[in-house]
Formats: structure tokens, C-alpha cells, sequence
């Protein structure tokens, strides 16, 4: 079995973040970790306060983790300041890892700041080098590369842009623009596209933190990138059909609809 541990903060109504990683490693057959970054008061409604970790916490349970446990893919979500962020990068390198697919968590869905802006530099120097995929959404991509996107087009400039800064390939996702949803990969050679029709349902909590997930876990089976981010999508795309109506707000995906429900 293959182990894969996700750096990210805490969702309490269990639709994204921690959460949402741990459910779609045990979904594709894996095992999942954890180190919490930050714990998050939220629901389906909106993120209502964050409390980040401490520097040395996230330290001790990466070490907690890494000296006892082989890692063979890491999935990176919100990572909340610099301070966090500098400990992550230094504790990756030490312990070697691998696989790693940093998901540039940055404002949530209901508009809460998770990542504070003057990180945002921190992020791209110290994480970005380390990257296996970075996978920004559009409003992420903007902030990262400075440039309004509202197309194909500038999702591809973008990813290009991203990854000149230092990460192995990037996925720019297109699911904020209209039409087919529409993501772009590019991995320093070549640009690959992967479409799908857009799906008519509310609850898609937790998309982002699902897609990057699952993009590890396939890394870590050993696919390619342009298969590994194309088995995800799949995935991704079935979690978002079976979105579950949980709360007064904008539900779950639901991981586990290749299931069957017993109750």
C-alpha cells in the first residue's frame, strides 16, 4: 500500500481541506497522514476564524512522521504565513521527499483569507522549487502571475509563467471560467488540455483539495504527470456528479460514490 501524507489545515464540517485529502487517499486505495497546518471554524456556509499551528508543531509532526513511515507522495494545501511555509520547505528537503503536489490554497470559496498575502513570495521561493505540481485555480493563477485570465489562451500563458518560477509542471485549473470545464497542464515541453462538461450541482466543497489529492496518490502508483492529473479529473469529475446536500450552504463532493452506501 502506498502512503501519502497531506500538509494542510483542518476543515471542521469535514467538506475540504484534511479532511477531504484523508477521504480520497482511503477512496483510490491508500493510505493517508496528516500534518495540520491550521484549524479552521467553518462549514458549508463560509470559514468563520483560523488558528495556525505553530512553527515547531508543524515541525514535530513532520518529523513525527517521516522518521517512522515511508512517504511516497505529499500533497501540500494551505500553508497559512511564511513562518509555516519556511518549516515545510526545510523539512521536505531534509527528509527527501518525493511526489509532492502543492495545491495554492489562498482565499476560500465564501472569500476568508487563508494564506496571508505577504507569504505569497515565500510560497513561490521556497515551495514552488520543491514541487512536483503546483495546481492554482484561476483567481490563484491571477494572483500569482498578475494578469487577469479569461481564457484558454491565458490559462496556458499563465501555467507557462508558473512554471518558469520553479515548479516541475503546472495545472491551471479553468472550473471559475465559463463554459466546459476546462484545465491545462504544462510540464516545460508540452501543454496538455483536459475537458469536460460542466456539471449542473451546487455541492462541490472541497473540489481543489480533492483534485490535488488524487493527482498525489497517482503520482505515487507511479503514473505519469499528463495520466496522473487525467485519472484524477476522472475521479474528481465523480465526486462533483455525486455531491452530497449536506448543510444550508454549498455541500461536500462525496469521495467515496464508487462505493456502496449500506444505510
Amino acid at each position: 500500500m502506498k502512503n501519502i501524507l497531506t500538509i494542510a489545515g483542518s476543515d471542521s464540517s469535514g467538506g475540504a481541506g484534511i479532511q477531504a485529502d484523508i477521504k480520497t487517499f482511503a477512496a483510490l486505495g491508500t493510505y493517508g497522514m496528516s500534518v495540520i497546518t491550521a484549524v479552521t471554524a467553518q462549514n458549508t456556509q463560509g470559514v468563520f476564524q483560523v488558528a495556525a499551528m505553530s512553527r515547531e508543531m508543524v515541525k514535530i509532526q513532520l518529523d513525527a512522521v517521516f522518521s517512522d513511515i515511508r512517504v511516497d507522495a505529499v500533497k501540500i494545501g494551505m500553508v497559512v504565513n511564511a513562518e509555516i511555509i519556511g518549516q515545510i520547505a526545510s523539512s521536505l528537503v531534509q527528509w527527501g521527499a518525493s511526489n509532492i503536489v502543492l495545491d495554492t490554497v489562498m482565499i476560500s470559496t465564501s472569500g476568508h483569507t487563508l494564506l496571508e498575502p505577504k507569504a505569497i513570495e515565500v510560497l513561490k521561493s521556497e515551495l514552488f522549487p520543491l514541487a512536483t505540481m503546483i495546481t492554482p485555480n484561476i483567481p490563484e493563477a491571477q494572483v500569482l502571475v498578475g494578469k487577469e485570465i479569461t481564457e484558454q489562451a491565458g490559462m496556458e500563458m499563465a501555467a507557462q509563467e508558473l512554471y518558469r518560477l520553479g515548479a516541475k509542471s503546472v495545472l491551471v485549473k479553468g472550473g471559475h471560467l465559463p463554459g466546459d470545464a476546462i484545465d491545462v497542464l504544462f510540464d516545460g515541453q508540452n501543454l496538455v488540455t483536459y475537458s469536460s462538461p460542466r456539471i449542473n450541482q451546487k455541492n462541490t466543497h472541497g473540489t481543489g483539495c480533492t483534485l490535488s489529492s488524487a493527482i498525489a496518490v497517482h503520482l505515487a502508483l507511479g503514473y505519469n504527470l499528463p495520466d496522473a492529473v487525467g485519472h484524477s479529473k476522472a475521479f474528481v469529475t465523480g465526486a462533483i456528479k455525486n455531491g452530497l446536500d449536506i448543510g444550508h450552504g454549498i455541500g461536500p463532493v462525496d469521495q467515496f460514490f464508487g462505493y456502496t452506501r449500506k444505510c
